[in-house]
Formats: C-alpha cells, structure tokens, sequence
C-alpha cells in the first residue's frame, strides 16, 4: 500500500498515546454510553488532561499551538475504534475555531482555556426544523435591545446539544438582509430562557448526544456576539472547508476499519467447508474495498497538505466530503454483506458502524449540497 508521509515521529507517538487513551477510557463504556444516549461528562476532562482538546489554540489560551495533524489524529483514532458518540471534533475543529478567529479577546482569554481542558463542552446550533443546508432559511432572530440581544427560535440536531455548556448560535440580526444579516452568538446553557429538549433517538450514533434546543426571550450582552453584526453568513461559509475536511477525514478512517473487521472475520468465518475469504467474490470484493480506499486515503491527505498550507478550497473540500462519506457508506454495506447474518447483529461492530455512516452524507450540508458548490465551481 502506499505509504503515508504527512506525519512526523511525533505525530505517531502522540496516535499512540490517544489510541492508548480511547482503548482505557472509552471502548469499554461506549456500549453503556449507547444506552444512555450521551458519553461520560467525565470523558472530556480527562481527554483535556491527556491533550487531546483543541490541541491547535495558542498556548496563550491554554494549547499546545499544534498543527491540524494532532487533530487529524483524534479524528482517525476515534473513527478506527467506532466511537461516534465522542463528540471532540466538533468542539475542537468547529466551534473553537470560530471563537479564536472571530472573537473578541476578552472571549478568547474567558472560553478558550475552558475548551482546551475539557471544562465547557461546546456545540453550534445552526440547523432548524425547517432549515438544514440552507443556512439562510434561518428564523432564529436576535433583536439588539439596548445593550442586550434578546434570542428566540430553536434548533434540531444539535451535536453535543445535551452536554453543552456554551453555544455558538446562528441567528437573524436583519431578515431583511438575506445573508448579510445572519450573526453569530456565544450563549451558556445556563442563561434564562435557553432550554434544552429531549436526547433526539437516532438510527445510529446513539452514544452522541443529539439535541433539540430552545430560546425563549433569551438575552445576552452586546458583547456576547462573535466577531461583527451580519458577518456570520460569511464566517460559517469560511470554517465550514475544515468542517467538511473532518466528515471526510472520519469517513476514510471508519471505512479502514470495516475493511480490517471484514478481512479478520472472513479469514475465520466458514462456509462450505473453507473460508469465507477463499470465495472469489469474497476475494474480489476485498479488491475493490481495499483499491478504492487507497485512493480515498491518498485524497485526504493531499487535503490535509493543502490545509495545512492554507490552500484547501470549498469546492475540493466539498468533493471529500461527498465523495469521501459516499465510499464509507458503500465500504460498510460491502462489509455488512460479506458478514451474513451476524453483519445485522448490534453486537458486531460492523452493524453499528453501518447504523453511524449513514448520516454521514447528511450532515455538514448533504452530499446533494457538496455536488451543488462542485458544479457552481465548474460553469
């Protein structure tokens, strides 16, 4: 296979001691977590203490100033492991990024720390019953009143939405303005009249706590809104590249995984008295799954070349995204497939898997979306 060469050696060792981490403090709960619909507050203090939380904020504000591998790494490692009730990118790629690029630094020297060592767990509540993709069909509104803004409206399938301490929230400052009037707020769960509503029961990524949140008169300081008046369009249109560079980076690093599962069983599994694995079409599907994701493998991380050098573009971005979720999700139903019967069982890995890729083509805008922003690219 072709070898990887974005790494450094203390990339490797730093992939050690988190896999090291994950294998102690989550494998052996993610199935209770499941149940429960949320993972373990305490996971995120301990994952602060071990480094693994927004590892690329200034060391000022309490981070190591790391590169975006450090957190390539958390990605791939819980995407190996099917930890998808583990909610760190989204805190440390998405939301973390808005306050240090955008944020006063009053904000950054109050928020950042806290996210860095796990103390306030984050989430960004852009989707809403009837807005998802279109970010500019928003009806959350923030009426400036005084030196307050006063919130209402609510959200749908907020990551994170159960845990959350802090919320970026994505609102309207001028419906008139179509996307010049959309700002950003930064709002505490525990700010009169933010509710939150039950734990949304999903398909799969059960352990990943799913929320619907309310703002009922909600009123927050005029210091309380990120970066300026009406740019928030403009600024969820510039992180969302690294938003989509993550599903990507996940999607490759879950679809390895099932291939790995896939080979170990068929290798054991008999039928007919020999191998699954023996069988051609067995043997040919292995081909095709291990082909196509060496070539996803090689995309992702000529990405995250271009990334790290600030060169990764919507349109690219857009392709991984889509292109990438639409390989794991096809990996996973191969790999399904080839498990029989037991590939359905929630016990096996594979089925659960399977359950989580799903929404992968949804979420971070659909894959319909990503082959919108290609084509506005071409003509």
């Amino acid at each position: 296979m072709i070898p990887r060469t974005i790494f450094s050696s203390d990339h490797e060792l730093f992939r050690d001691s988190v896999r090291k981490f994950l294998e102690q403090e989550a494998v052996p709960y993610h199935h209770q977590w499941e149940k429960d619909g949320h993972v373990d507050r305490a996971l995120w203090s301990k994952a602060g203490e071990a480094g693994m939380l927004c590892s690329h904020v200034p060391e000022e504000y309490g981070g190591m100033a790391a590169d975006f591998l450090y957190s390539t790494v958390v990605i791939e490692e819980i995407g190996r492991l099917g930890l998808t009730g583990i909610g760190f990118s989204l805190h440390s790629d998405i939301v973390a990024p808005y306050i240090l690029h955008y944020g006063s630094e009053a904000q950054k020297q109050h928020y950042l720390p806290k996210l860095v060592s796990g103390e306030m767990i984050t989430a960004i509540a852009m989707t809403e019953p009837g807005a998802g993709s279109d970010l500019q069909g928003v009806k959350t509104s923030a009426v400036l009143d005084g030196d307050e803004y006063v919130i209402n409206g609510s959200k749908t399938f907020i990551t994170n939405g159960w845990l959350a301490d802090l919320v970026i929230v994505v609102a309207k400052t001028d419906p008139k303005a179509g996307a010049k009037g959309t700002s950003l707020f930064l709002v505490e769960a525990n700010t009169p009249g933010f509710s939150k509503g039950k734990r949304l029961e999903k398909v799969g990524m059960k352990a990943q706590d799913t929320s619907e949140l309310f703002f009922q008169d909600v009123r927050v300081p005029k210091e309380n809104l990120l970066g300026q008046p009406g740019m928030g369009f403009a600024y969820l249109m510039q992180e969302l590249p690294q938003e989509r560079l993550t599903v990507g980076i996940g999607a490759l690093a879950s679809a390895e995984a099932a291939l790995q599962w896939t080979l170990d069983y068929t290798r054991e599994r008999k039928a007919f008295g020999k191998a699954v694995a023996d069988f051609q079409n067995t043997r040919f599907k292995l081909a095709e799954m291990a082909t196509e994701i060496q070539v996803g493998r090689v995309f992702v991380d000529r990405c995250l070349e271009l990334h790290l050098q600030r060169k990764l573009d919507v349109p690219t971005a857009a392709m991984l995204k889509y292109w990438g979720t639409d390989l794991q999700c096809k990996v996973l139903d191969e790999c399904v497939q080839l498990h029989g019967g037991y590939g359905y069982m929630w016990e096996y890995p594979v089925a659960r898997a399977w359950a989580d890729a799903r929404v992968q083509r949804i979420y971070a805008g659909t894959n319909e979306i990503m082959k919108e922003i290609i084509a506005r690219s071409l003509v």
